[in-house]
C-alpha cells in the first residue's frame, strides 16, 4: 500500500519542505485583469503585492481545476500509488474541496481522500505535515484521516487585516455587517469558525492594540490544553512586523516553537497587504 499526500499552494509550504516530506503541491490561479498566474510558480508573493498596489483593477482567484488534479492522479497511478490524501483550502472560502469530493468518485485505479482543512496558510500546512509524518511512519488513510480530524480540532487562528475592504469585496467574511460604517478606522481581529468561514471576532483602533488582544486571546486559548503547541506568525509582505510578533511570542511563550510563514497571492487577494496573524495547533512532531 502506497499513500501520497497532495495539497494546494495556499498552504504556503516552502518547496524544500514539501520535497523533503514528499508532498505534491498543486498551484492555485491568481488573475490580474486577463493575465493568469499560477501561485508561487509564475508569480511570487513580492511580485503579487507590488502588482496589487499598482493596478486599478484588483485581482481575483480561480480554484484548481479538475484537469490539474487529474494530471496529479495520473502521475500517482503511474508511480504505483494506491491512495492519496488531498488536504486543501477551507470549504468555507472555496467550493474546491466539495468539487473534488464529487470528482474523486469517477477516478479508477486510485483511492482519493479529500480532506477539508477548514483553514489556510500554516494551519493547512500543519495538517499536511502531520499526514506526511504519519505516512513516513507506515500509516495509511484508514488511520491517518481520524488523526487529521483530531489534529484539525487543535488548530487556532487569529489574524488582523490592515484593510477589511478586500474581504468585503471578495465576499469571504461571513459576519461583516457588524463592522460596516467605520471600516477604515478599525483593525478587526478575525478567525475561522467551525465551518471554515472567516468571521470577525472583535475590533481595535490600532494594529498595536490588536496585537495585544491577539496575545491575550492566544494565551487564554492554550491555557488548558494537555498537548504541546506549535505556533506560526504569518504576514502579507510585512517582514518587520512579523519579526516583532515572532520575538514577542518567543519571549512570552518560551516553551512553544514559534515559526514564521507568509500569506501569498491567493489568500492575499482576500486579506490585502500587511495582514498579520498567529496560527497554532498541536505540534505535529508529537503525533
Amino acid at each position: 500500500m502506497k499513500t501520497a499526500i497532495v495539497t494546494d499552494s495556499a498552504a504556503y509550504l516552502e518547496p524544500a519542505v514539501a520535497k523533503a516530506n514528499h508532498v505534491i503541491v498543486v498551484p492555485i490561479t491568481v488573475i490580474f485583469d486577463q493575465q493568469v498566474y499560477l501561485e508561487n510558480i509564475e508569480i511570487t508573493a513580492e511580485e503579487f503585492y507590488a502588482k496589487m498596489r499598482e493596478t486599478d483593477k484588483l485581482p481575483t482567484t480561480s480554484q484548481i481545476t479538475m484537469g490539474q488534479m487529474q494530471q496529479v492522479f495520473d502521475q500517482l497511478i503511474d508511480q504505483g500509488f494506491d491512495e492519496v490524501i488531498c488536504i486543501h483550502l477551507s470549504s468555507g472560502i472555496t467550493s474546491f474541496i466539495n468539487n473534488l469530493q464529487a470528482y474523486s468518485q469517477t477516478i479508477e485505479g486510485l483511492k482519493i481522500y479529500p480532506f477539508d482543512s477548514k483553514v489556510t496558510s500554516a494551519g493547512e500546512a500543519y495538517l499536511v505535515l502531520t499526514a506526511a509524518r504519519l505516512v513516513a511512519q507506515g500509516e495509511h488513510a484508514a488511520t491517518i484521516i481520524p488523526k487529521l480530524e483530531a489534529m484539525r480540532q487543535t488548530v487556532g487562528v487569529y489574524f488582523v487585516v490592515d484593510d477589511l475592504s478586500h474581504l468585503l469585496r471578495t465576499g469571504r467574511i461571513s459576519n461583516s455587517a457588524a463592522f460596516v460604517g467605520n471600516l477604515l478606522r478599525i483593525k478587526p481581529i478575525l478567525s475561522f469558525n467551525d465551518q471554515g468561514q472567516i468571521v470577525a471576532l472583535t475590533k481595535e483602533r490600532t494594529k498595536k492594540r490588536a496585537f495585544q488582544k491577539v496575545l491575550a486571546d492566544f494565551k487564554a486559548a492554550i491555557a488548558d490544553v494537555d498537548y504541546p503547541i506549535r505556533a506560526c506568525v504569518v504576514d502579507g509582505n510585512n517582514p518587520e512586523e512579523s519579526a516583532e510578533w515572532v520575538a514577542t511570542l518567543q519571549a512570552e511563550f518560551p516553551e512553544i516553537p514559534v515559526e514564521a510563514s507568509h500569506i501569498g497571492p491567493v489568500v492575499g487577494v482576500h486579506t490585502g497587504e500587511k495582514v498579520m496573524g498567529v496560527i497554532w495547533s498541536r505540534d505535529y512532531l508529537t503525533i
